[in-house]
């Protein structure tokens, strides 16, 4: 696919008080999903690197516990798919991100506590502390 440049690893974070907050009283979620720190993006590999984007491992542990274990395989879209939908009802442009969703095993997690993710065994892997939350 020549429209995609690369591919990085999102963890789309959401602060659960303020979104059901905001669902009981019908405000915007914008509190919820859009504070500060709430998507941690890797780096970008260019798409060249990754040999078959809809058959990439995933995977994602809380302080060395494993949460999510999955592949882009599993996703309901092939990404061919979920980029022709999109582009039929948005512009996309050049560094536009795309996040396609979750595996199963989403769940809490506190101040300081470790989170760390990656995409294949040796792609991408992330590490950080949860601060604040």
């Amino acid at each position: 696919m020549k429209c995609i440049a690369g591919y990085c690893l999102a963890l789309d974070l959401t602060e659960v008080t303020h979104l059901k907050t905001a669902r009981e009283t019908g405000l915007p979620w914008t509190i919820g999903k859009g504070f500060d720190t709430a998507c941690p993006v890797s780096l970008f590999i260019p798409a060249h690197e990754i040999r078959d984007p809809d058959d990439v491992p995933l995977w994602l542990s809380v302080n060395g516990e494993e949460r999510q274990k999955s592949s882009t395989g599993d996703m309901l879209f092939k990404t061919g798919e979920l980029i022709s939908y999109i582009s039929r009802h948005m512009t996309l442009e050049p560094y536009d991100l795309v996040l396609t969703g979750t595996p199963s095993g989403t769940g809490p997690i506190k101040h300081g506590d470790v989170i760390e993710a990656g995409l294949g065994k040796d792609l991408v892997h992330v590490r950080f502390e949860v601060k604040n939350v």
